[in-house]
């Protein structure tokens, strides 16, 4: 996968950047982009180099279409090719449902479910150029099973509406060679989560444990290998058996 390009959203941080430097590793060229995480981003980046790879720092409000089709442009101007998609911006806030406003109500759409779809959308033709490609999503644990969430509903939702977007790409780009496919976690000690709360939640999780990014990371790297390509339209749950 020496000669492979994966751009990653969200890569700035957590278990993006968990996945950006994994691939580095692996020999792959990276590029990430970042809202507002300059710093960050860029060690990201020096890190990618220090593996041996390329790294490529770029930011984009990705909720943004036109910026989004720019992004995939941009990347492809520098490295001639977009092999994986790894879309890992995904931003949530706990609000009462009763108490949601409709500026918070679309901002989780907006940031979680259709810059998926913008992005899918401009990385595909290159992908089936090449007769080869790996898209993947990021959507929760417990999402499959529809339950309330009073407390986060329309984050939620857009990551139940992303198992369906997957599945329905999935069936359209098979044949080129191309698979997309969600991994869903649970509990993950990702930096974004308070200790206490990781803490308190570990006696829910049947596993005894949070997971770590190193956990998401070694998932994407399974689904963009050899190995995985007849798995397409699936979901993977990671979560030590929470919200199964």
């Amino acid at each position: 996968m020496s000669d492979k390009v994966a751009l990653i959203t969200g890569g700035a941080r957590g278990i993006g950047k968990a996945v950006a430097l994994d691939l580095a590793k692996q020999g792959w060229s990276v590029a990430i982009c970042y809202r507002s995480s300059a710093a960050e981003a860029a060690q990201v980046i020096d890190g990618v180099k220090q593996s041996g790879g390329r790294g490529l720092a770029i930011q984009c409000d990705v909720s943004d279409p036109a910026a989004a089709a720019v992004l995939v442009r941009q990347v492809n101007e520098a490295w001639g090719r977009i092999d994986a998609l790894i879309n890992g911006a995904g931003p949530y806030h706990r609000v009462p449902l009763l108490k949601e406003t409709n500026e918070g109500w679309h901002s989780m759409f907006d940031n979680n479910l259709h810059p998926v779809f913008y992005l899918t959308q401009a990385v595909i033709a290159g992908m089936r150029e090449r007769k080869w490609g790996r898209i993947v999503c990021f959507s929760m644990a417990n999402a499959e099973q529809l339950i309330a969430q009073p407390q986060l509903t329309a984050h939620y939702i857009s990551k139940v509406g992303l198992l369906a977007l997957a599945r329905s790409y999935a069936r359209l780009i098979a044949a080129d060679g191309i698979t997309m496919n969600c991994i869903s976690p649970g509990f993950i000690d990702s930096g974004s989560a308070p200790k206490e709360e990781l803490e308190r939640m570990v006696k829910l999780i049947p596993a005894g444990y949070a997971g770590s990014v190193d956990d998401a990371s070694a998932a994407v790297r399974f689904l963009l290998s050899d190995e995985a390509r007849y798995i397409n339209g699936a979901n993977i749950q990671l979560s030590g058996a929470w919200g199964v």
